[in-house]
């Protein structure tokens, strides 16, 4: 049988237990005390203050918005009268633009033709000269006033109260010519004299009138007379032919061909040096 001491000890600690329990359970059960006036009306005043804070805020943001709105709306308004003046500077363009076209498509054409009547010439180009029955290289050259034939025992007489010159070709052995030509004199009438002013002096030169061809091109062409032998073409081609009737490019050579003369015949060299030069 157990101690009766213990057993009364464990009763009392259950009973213990059980009225605690009971007071802690009371004590969680009981309701909060009742509000005050007081506490009532700082709790309504907390609460409008915090409802007039958000109003505030919320009409400061659709006050931005607003001004956002009207600052985009003249944005808009700007970028729409930029792009009218824009379409009209187009429209401006496009007619400048046509007018330009206008202009240099009428100015081609007239230069075309003002070209379709003159020859186009290279820097070199053979001539002939049917009167006197040859043939000989020239240098075109719009830089000389006049044209130029290298002659050599240039004579003056008079015939039937007129001043002529005799003259033969001064031509040298690397010259092209016919063979027969070379050596022959040539006569012509004087159509003035021009005065050219050396280191060694004045010198007086004859001005004569010859019969010339050049591809097409059949014209009688005021030649000075002078001794051109130690250059590398017998004859010069100034403006006063070119005048009109012909135009430079001066990278070609030779676009028209060697004329043909019956008289005479051509020697070996030559041959060779037309079918080089020659295109």
């Amino acid at each position: 049988m157990p101690n009766r001491p213990m057993l009364m000890l464990s009763l009392f600690g259950s009973m213990a237990l059980l009225g605690g329990c009971a007071q802690l359970s009371s004590q969680q059960q009981e309701p909060p005390p009742p509000v005050t006036a007081a506490q009532f009306e700082s709790g309504i005043q907390r609460l409008e203050s915090n409802l007039a804070a958000r109003c505030e805020n919320q009409s400061q943001l659709l006050s931005m918005q607003r001004m956002e709105q009207r600052t985009l709306t003249a944005d808009v308004r700007e970028v729409g009268s930029l792009l009218r003046g824009l379409r009209g500077d187009i429209a401006a363009l496009d007619d400048n633009d046509d007018k330009q076209a206008t202009q240099v498509v009428t100015e081609c054409l007239a230069a075309d033709d003002r070209l379709a009547n003159k020859e186009l010439l290279g820097r070199s180009e053979w001539i002939g000269l049917p009167n006197v029955g040859t043939y000989l290289q020239a240098r075109v050259d719009s830089g000389a006033d006049t044209s130029s034939l290298s002659a050599r025992e240039i004579t003056s007489f008079e015939r039937d109260g007129e001043d002529w010159v005799r003259f033969k070709l001064g031509l040298d052995d690397d010259d092209s010519a016919v063979d027969t030509i070379r050596d022959s004199w040539v006569e012509a009438p004087v159509e003035r004299r021009v005065r050219i002013e050396q280191a060694t002096g004045e010198e007086s030169r004859p001005v004569i009138k010859l019969l010339m061809t050049l591809g097409p091109i059949r014209e009688t062409v005021e030649f000075t007379l002078t001794d051109r032998a130690h250059l590398d073409y017998p004859v010069l081609l100034g403006r006063h032919f070119l005048m009109d009737i012909a135009i430079i490019d001066v990278a070609e050579d030779f676009l028209h061909g060697r004329p043909d003369f019956p008289r005479g015949s051509e020697s070996s060299d030559d041959a060779d040096q037309t079918e080089d030069e020659t295109p």
